[in-house]
């Protein structure tokens, strides 16, 4: 499922955005890249894979496509089409989603970065606002609305989206596609384990295996600050003005609050990201939930529990928006963090267990007010 336009606007949250050997989602074999200093010959993470030949590099994406990557000095295989082929490692990338933005700048590539589908006014992150400004990056359009020739113009080497629609008319202009996103929602293992096989790409394995470290270290740590804590009842998700909207008990959101020692009011409900259920179910789940995380950001209305209320008349009732609940909005530089997602699943940690961090002050997520609205404040990432 792909959601319309305007609600992916909203739905920004979910691109977050990607466990170890706790997770029910293992590559195969049941290794992880910190086993092993040397780089796999195979990397299989939840449908995406890696291969390496003796001339090139055979990856499998995120909807079952085969790619060839040949380094320099490499041979494509005879049967690979030409925009099947990518010469590595890539130097000019088009980047449809801010989380795989957000893995390129913790592998030190983000320079790579040569056109985006949000307009620079709502980026955040330092190095594309100043690739905007010196003209190295383009807005080639919406991400439903795409501006071919301004694509071209920007000479990307390699695109990298959640939508394989898009691939006929990009490799009819001779430009490779690589889909990163699955048919169902990513487990916490292909959430942060993406960065391996985004790194292949690139030539920036070891990069990489720094990153899964970090955030390995940073679930650990999790695990044992929340083993002796209460379980409290949490939901991710929202109501719009037609749908209903919620992060699925298979994705890494279900997960991390699983992991946490806390229960998932949608973990039986199974999909891709950002699933859509009926509204009773959303209100029944809601009736005694404690924490409430909202797809909505404070400058989409997320102001105060009141604010949420008015909105959505329907859902006023649920345990969260009244005084014995608490409800989190994300802030604008939440999505274009990935590079930080340490930060960000510990801070959900703190979230539903305050007496575990006592100090914690919140960086991405903003805790709502019964009524008075809150301005909100961006932070560079």
């Amino acid at each position: 499922m792909r959601h319309p336009r305007s609600a992916r606007r909203l739905l920004a949250a979910a691109a977050l955005l990607p466990l170890l050997a706790v997770s029910a989602c293992k590559d195969e074999g049941g290794k992880t890249p910190a086993a092993d200093a040397a780089t796999p010959a195979f990397l299989n993470i939840d449908g995406f894979a890696v291969a390496r030949k003796a001339t090139y590099i055979e990856v499998r994406d995120g909807a079952g496509r085969t790619l060839a990557l040949v380094p320099p000095g490499g041979k494509a295989p005879d049967g690979f089409p030409p925009a099947m082929v990518v010469n590595i490692p890539v130097k000019r990338v088009l980047a449809f989603g801010a989380f795989e933005i957000g893995l390129m700048r913790s592998m030190g590539v983000i320079d790579s970065l040569v056109a985006v589908t949000d307009p620079e006014d709502k980026w955040v992150i330092p190095e594309v606002r100043q690739g905007f400004a010196e003209g190295r990056i383009a807005y080639v359009g919406d991400a439903s609305r795409l501006d071919y020739e301004r694509i071209k113009v920007q000479h990307p080497d390699l695109v990298l989206t959640w939508d394989p629609s898009i691939a006929p008319m990009m490799e009819s202009l001779g430009i490779p596609v690589v889909v990163t996103t699955t048919p169902i929602a990513n487990c916490l293992n292909t959430r942060i384990r993406l960065v391996e096989f985004l790194a292949t790409f690139f030539g920036k394995e070891a990069e990489a295996q720094a990153y899964y470290r970090k955030v390995d270290l940073a679930l650990r740590k999790i695990r044992e600050k929340t083993k002796d804590q209460p379980k409290p009842k949490a939901m991710w998700g929202d109501v719009f003005e037609k749908r209903v909207l919620v992060e699925p008990g298979n994705a890494w959101v279900s997960e991390l609050i699983g992991l946490a020692q806390s229960d998932y009011q949608f973990k039986d409900v199974y999909g891709r990201s950002c699933v859509e259920i009926s509204t009773e179910r959303f209100i029944y789940s809601g009736k005694d939930a404690d924490i409430y995380f909202t797809y909505r950001t404070p400058r989409l209305g997320a102001t105060s529990k009141a604010s949420l209320a008015r909105t959505n008349p329907l859902i006023a009732g649920i345990r969260p928006l009244g005084p014995e609940g608490k409800t989190y909005a994300p802030l604008p530089h939440y999505t274009q963090s990935s590079d930080r997602l340490d930060e960000i699943l510990t801070e959900i940690s703190a979230i539903l267990h305050p007496g575990a961090y006592p100090d914690y002050r919140l960086k991405y997520f903003l805790e709502l007010p019964q009524t008075a609205p809150v301005p909100a404040k961006e932070a560079q990432p």
